[in-house]
């Protein structure tokens, strides 16, 4: 299983690493630094894909929150506070509230819905939006593919000694 998926990162990767952006995002991002690293992704590609991949699914986040504003206050009541939470950082901070809601944990698919809801420039958000995407994909895939040679040894020696993760697991 384990080569199987590794064969698909190598043939599918930069689409696998589309959408994965699209929908979660983190390790992801972690697989293309080492894919980088080991030389079966380009570093500067698998940045500008990851990047657009997570622009394309908070735009989608944005633009669900702007044209769907009932079905989104009906169905997600349980998100109120978070909704409303979102809505004061965005009056209180502006722009730079874009910027970060990528490593905003529990936020992160809100923040954009709320600000959907509210009159904000669709152009103002998706400028902003883009560079923050390319930003939070470099900010993980650089540091993996510059330590990919001690992630990759910690890796094998996991391997090699699952058994010690049994009093984790337990």
């Amino acid at each position: 299983m384990e080569e199987l998926l590794i064969t698909w990162m190598q043939s599918y990767g930069y689409a696998i690493l589309f959408f994965w952006s699209i929908l979660e995002g983190e390790s992801g991002l972690v697989m293309a630094g080492l894919l980088s690293h080991t030389g079966d992704m380009q570093l500067f590609t698998a940045i500008f894909i990851a990047g657009l991949g997570g622009f394309a699914g908070d735009q989608l986040y944005f633009y669900i929150g702007r044209f769907n504003k009932s079905y989104v206050h009906r169905t997600l009541k349980k998100q109120r506070r978070k909704f409303a939470l979102a809505h004061l950082l965005l009056k209180k901070h502006g722009w730079p509230i874009i910027f970060l809601q990528r490593y905003l944990y529990g936020l992160r698919t809100i923040i954009p819905i709320a600000i959907g809801l509210t009159g904000y420039s669709a152009q103002k958000y998706a400028l902003i939006n883009l560079v923050a995407a390319w930003c939070w994909a470099a900010v993980i895939i650089v540091p993996v593919w510059y330590l990919g040679n001690e992630i990759l040894s910690v890796i094998q020696y996991a391997r090699e000694h699952w058994y010690l993760a049994l009093p984790f697991v337990g």
